[in-house]
Parts: structure tokens; C-alpha cells; sequence
């Protein structure tokens, strides 16, 4: 591995930034995340809201702005989320909180540290919100379950199959 290598030379590995949410797991899959835990290697997650596909503002009714790569992207899979997002919302409503703040959450709670682009100071809020939520692990184990039943793609064009 890549740590190994290094260490040769006398550096390591202090960190890995690859794409990771609910929807996309494949570091998960590919046993990266229990590499670097048992490693001491930070594990930086992007995309854990799949551009806001999975914030519960989107909807087959309310579909991302048309004509963004977002959109060709993401539209034609919110019928396919309808069920996570809910369940999203659901949870997030029992901790006083939101959709996008389970997501984030949920990347806590796998170990990660989420990197999320704040556009309003009011996201910054959620953020706060999601740094307390602890999630059982029967609300993990159903989100994941619905995040697989939506069957959907979202590993971007530049990344590698693992």
C-alpha cells in the first residue's frame, strides 16, 4: 500500500478524501475505511449528500435545477431515493433535526469526517446538528437497507470501480 511505500522514506499517509455517502460506499466495500481506522489514517468523505439528492428538498415534484450537470445527473433517480430521503426526514425529525444533518450523521457515525460545501450560513447550523446526533445502529442498518434498495449509480466518471 501506498502507507507502506512511504514509510520507506520516512512519511505516511495522514489522510484519504474519496467520495462517500449512503448511496456510494465502495471505500466501505473495498475495506479502505477499516484500513485507515486501524491505521490511524483520516478518512475525508465528499459528496456525502450526493450533491443534494439526499437533503429531502429534492423530489420527483421538485426536481433539481434543470440544465444543471446536477440534474442530468441526479433527476432521474429521486423516484428511486423517495424512500431513504423520507426516512431521512423521519429520523431527523425525532432528533430535532434534518435530512441533510442524518446523511451527515451517518458519515460520522461510519468513522469518516464529512466534507460538505456550505452555501448559506444557516448550513452551518446543521452542521452543529449533526455533530450531536447519535444514530442507533437499527437507523443505520435501515437507512444502508434502503440506500441499496434504490439501486442506484452515482460513482462519478473519474472514479475507478474498487
Amino acid at each position: 500500500m501506498a502507507d507502506e511505500i512511504l514509510a520507506e522514506a520516512g512519511y505516511r499517509v495522514e489522510g484519504i478524501q474519496n467520495h462517500y455517502s449512503l448511496l456510494y460506499r465502495s471505500s466501505e466495500q473495498a475495506g479502505i475505511l477499516d484500513y485507515c481506522h486501524d491505521h490511524g489514517i483520516s478518512f475525508f468523505a465528499y459528496m456525502v449528500l450526493e450533491q443534494g439528492a439526499l437533503t429531502g428538498k429534492y423530489s420527483p415534484e421538485n426536481p433539481l435545477p434543470h440544465g444543471s450537470i446536477r440534474a442530468k445527473i441526479y433527476n432521474g433517480m429521486l423516484a428511486q431515493l423517495r424512500d431513504l430521503t423520507e426516512k431521512l426526514a423521519a429520523i431527523g425529525q425525532s432528533h430535532g433535526a434534518t435530512a441533510s444533518d442524518v446523511a451527515i450523521a451517518w458519515a460520522i457515525a461510519k468513522g469518516t469526517t464529512p466534507i460538505v460545501g456550505i452555501t448559506k450560513s444557516h448550513h452551518i447550523d446543521g452542521l452543529l446538528r449533526a455533530k450531536g446526533i447519535v444514530l442507533t445502529s437499527e437507523e443505520i442498518a435501515e437507512l444502508e437497507t434502503l440506500a441499496d434498495a434504490a439501486n442506484v449509480n452515482t460513482r462519478g466518471v473519474w472514479e475507478r470501480e474498487m
